[in-house]
């Protein structure tokens, strides 16, 4: 098996070779140089104008049934190509949808603890209003946990700064 696909990637090159030289410029000016040559033949009298016609009518249908041949191949390969990318367009789409619902996700997730804190908060106020003025034990605990929320506040903020870029992220991902 592994002696054909060596021998079909053989041929392929070659392929490819004839089918980029076909298509250049010194093969345009073979091309003309050969015609001129085959006309000129007759007239210098070194072979028959009707041979001349039959040898060049079978080498041109010849080499147009094997360009013919060279571009299906080019084109079945741009078209396998073609397919590849698109499997990898949706790849990359359906990655896009599955992050952009994380997101969603995670923001809804976010605006619930910035609801949690500001209700902490305001328990935080009445239970301080409420406390006793001797009582410094409880008056720390309160600051350590206005210091915690306010912490836990800057944490969030950082969240939803990357949420923020990931979502840009995201639309110039669609974008393209």
């Amino acid at each position: 098996m592994k002696k054909y696909e060596e021998k079909t990637e053989v041929l392929e090159r070659i392929a490819n070779g004839i089918t980029w030289w076909i298509g250049s410029i010194p093969s345009l000016i073979a091309h003309t140089l050969f015609f001129i040559i085959s006309f000129l033949l007759p007239l210098l009298g070194l072979v028959e104008f009707d041979k001349m016609l039959l040898i060049l009518t079978t080498v041109v249908s010849l080499e147009a049934i094997y360009l013919a041949i060279f571009i299906q191949m080019s084109v079945n390969k741009s078209h396998e190509k073609i397919e590849d990318i698109q499997e990898d367009i949706e790849d990359i789409q359906e990655d896009i949808e599955e992050i952009s619902e994380d997101i969603e996700e995670i923001s809804e997730d976010i605006e619930e603890i910035n609801e949690d804190i500001e209700d902490i908060q305001e328990d935080i106020e009445e239970i301080n209003e409420e406390e006793d003025e001797d009582d410094h034990s409880e008056r720390a605990k309160n600051v350590m946990l206005k210091s915690n929320v306010s912490s836990n506040k800057n944490e969030i903020k950082s969240l939803k700064d990357k949420i923020q870029e990931l979502q840009n992220k995201i639309d110039e991902l669609k974008n393209e």
